[in-house]
């Protein structure tokens, strides 16, 4: 068997088991996409990091001579560029950025380490970690209040459209969708200054395993008002898309011809028209997540919440590229999970939608 015979019985072999396994196919191929949308977007990152001005080592090196009282005479200046040289060998940032990228990959894929943060020299899983749990946890949070107020207020003044109720809601939904996300972060940290109900902070002051009982309330009390903002500043823009899905849905033929068959209106709206808002709403789900997502990043550094958002916010002040890097290779992995699992979904709520179907 040659290499052209062997490839067309690979080629034939893959159409085969995407026939058989469309959804297994589809996933696997997404899959594929995801790996290669984080290799170029990791590799923009080193890139970018590589034209910023500034240079972390002089950073260090400058550090440690005033830790050791060191004095600006010229002994100390050759010193300090020797210091230099030796720490950038050390670090590996002596080289090309797309070496370093490669070398970056080798010990993630190879050895399974993500590598030490340059300022702090702590693992950079190990500074990542409950920082990602709390910035998950956060928006998580967020999606779901979202969803539900979103849906039962979309499906609920759709049946009041025209209605002078309808039109102001409609109005301020609008309002909310254009108002300033960082106007009404500084707005409700002056209100929880000011008032002293809500702490300026999002996070309580102690850790869960002190007392988990105390921390699950004042962690509530602590994030209200974070929360509280993220809600404002998404449920305008989605309570308007399902409300405007359902009314689309309201004036298809096949609502009239259900209508006049004598069915329920009850059932008219939530066993057909409210099924078919599900469609736009999953197929936008990931890019709302992808919006709390960078959302969150002022949010964090308004509250002070220690989220990956305003960890990923210092390591780039900082100039340290191993903690930037792996924050925003897993936020964007988290978004493109999102998008496959809203896909997924899509074809599992929606009979129509077979992926590889001929």
């Amino acid at each position: 068997m040659n290499a052209r015979t062997a490839l067309y019985a690979a080629i034939d072999a893959v159409n085969r088991t995407r026939k058989k396994f469309p959804l297994l196919s589809f996933i696997v191929s997404r899959m594929v996409t995801m790996a290669a949308i984080l290799f170029v977007l990791g590799f923009a990152v080193f890139g970018l990091m590589e034209l910023a001005p500034g240079d972390i080592v002089d950073q260090l090196v400058t550090q440690q001579l005033l830790t050791q009282e060191s004095r600006a005479g010229e002994g100390d200046r050759a010193l300090r560029d020797e210091q230099i040289a030796a720490t950038r060998a050390d670090l590996g940032l002596d080289r090309p950025f797309y070496e370093q990228y490669f070398r970056w990959l080798e010990r993630v894929f190879v050895h399974r380490d993500l590598g030490n943060s340059l300022i702090s020299r702590a693992p950079v899983l190990f500074l990542i970690g409950p920082r990602l749990a709390n910035s998950v946890l956060l928006n998580l949070i967020s999606l779901v209040l979202i969803t539900l107020t979103s849906f039962a207020l979309g499906v609920w003044f759709s049946s009041k459209a025209g209605t002078r109720t309808d039109l102001a809601v409609t109005f301020f939904a609008l309002v909310l969708h254009a108002f300033p996300g960082i106007l009404l972060l500084i707005l409700l940290q002056l209100f929880a200054s000011v008032s002293g109900l809500f702490p300026v902070t999002g996070y309580p002051g102690f850790p869960w395993v002190e007392n988990p009982g105390k921390f699950v309330f004042s962690y509530a009390h602590h994030v209200f008002l974070p929360l509280l903002a993220a809600f404002l500043g998404g449920v305008g823009g989605t309570m308007r898309m399902i409300r405007a899905t359902m009314l689309d849905q309201l004036g298809q033929p096949y609502i009239t011809a259900l209508r006049s068959r004598g069915i329920a209106e009850r059932r008219v709206y939530f066993n057909h028209a409210f099924r078919n808002t599900l469609n736009p709403y999953i197929t936008g789900s990931a890019n709302l997540l992808a919006g709390l997502f960078s959302g969150s990043l002022i949010l964090e550094i308004v509250f002070a919440y220690p989220g990956i958002g305003r960890l990923m916010y210092e390591a780039v002040m900082q100039e340290d590229i191993n903690l930037v890097l792996a924050n925003i290779m897993f936020i964007s992995f988290l978004v493109l999970v999102g998008m496959v699992l809203s896909d997924i979904i899509l074809a599992l709520v929606d009979p129509r939608i077979r992926y590889g179907a001929e």
